[in-house]
């Protein structure tokens, strides 16, 4: 099993698990929370056969990676995300986040700028904020976040049950384009993360990436699904595009949040196009 130490606990390492396949331009997939790499397995494949060098890893926390009590803010997991490009010298790559991810992705940039990078693609995007404001209506605020964090601590695996729901509108979706199999299959990856790292993550939501998105000076992407309930079509994709006017923005008519997998062919039609150019 392949790992990279980013820091420690007390008396253990705090360990990154990823994964490095393929040949050829470089590709790193961020996941979205509360789920972990294996979100993205409607990508690698297809990536893959395009010609592309694939490297996913599961974020602090998540996944097969260590579960530590702390660093889950985005500075911190920048940090991790730059200590895995650096450990494998990637060079020329391209960054993929995906909600949570995209998070990950701005703060990099913001931190360490796009010395390494080829490009990069948000899709379902965290950025350029997601707290509630004027201009920001559909945004979450202090209250929100309270919220989940209480359904979080008081029953986890029910409070995933229905948010699973609502990233994939399983009422209209389930059957026709996500299978009660891929559902199931999601929820035990999402119920294998730490409690405490599911818990915390959601404080994050509160962040501001405007200034992050004034370094990013390479070609981006920009993937929002139009029936997103999580993060809004208004309130993020189309302010995503505002805040980054230079991006290729595409609408994905009836995605949901996890677009990745209900609306995959769409997504990894985008994606390919992108990287082709």
């Amino acid at each position: 099993m392949a790992t990279i130490t980013v820091g420690t606990e007390n008396t253990t390492s705090i360990d990154l698990y990823y994964e490095d396949h393929g040949s050829g331009p470089a590709v790193v997939l961020i996941s979205g929370w509360p789920f972990d790499s294996r979100s993205w397995e409607p990508q690698v494949q297809t990536l893959l056969e395009a010609g592309h060098r694939v490297i996913t890893y599961d974020r602090r926390g998540f996944g097969r990676s260590s579960r530590p009590a702390g660093g889950y803010d985005f500075d911190t997991l920048a940090a991790d995300l730059d200590k895995l490009l650096t450990t494998l010298d990637l060079r020329e790559v391209t960054l993929v986040g995906l909600s949570l991810g995209t998070g990950e992705v701005a703060r990099y940039i913001g931190v360490n700028g796009t010395e390494r990078l080829k490009a990069c693609v948000f899709i379902e995007s965290l950025a350029p904020s997601f707290a509630k404001s004027a201009d920001n209506p559909n945004g979450v605020d202090q209250a929100g976040v309270d919220g989940v964090q209480q359904a979080i601590r008081h029953d986890r695996p029910a409070w995933l049950t229905g948010l699973i729901g609502d990233m994939l509108n399983l009422d209209e979706l389930l059957g026709k384009r996500v299978s009660e199999e891929a559902v199931r299959n999601l929820w035990n990856a999402g119920a294998d993360a730490s409690p405490v790292a599911t818990w915390a993550c959601p404080v994050t939501w509160l962040d501001d990436f405007r200034t992050d998105l004034e370094r990013i000076d390479v070609p981006a992407l920009v993937l929002h699904g139009t029936a997103d309930r999580i993060l809004s079509i208004e309130g993020q994709g189309r302010r995503m595009h505002a805040a980054l006017p230079a991006a290729h923005y595409v609408e994905i008519e009836g995605g949901p949040h996890l677009m990745v997998l209900s609306h995959a062919d769409e997504v990894n039609a985008e994606l390919l196009a992108f990287l082709a150019k």
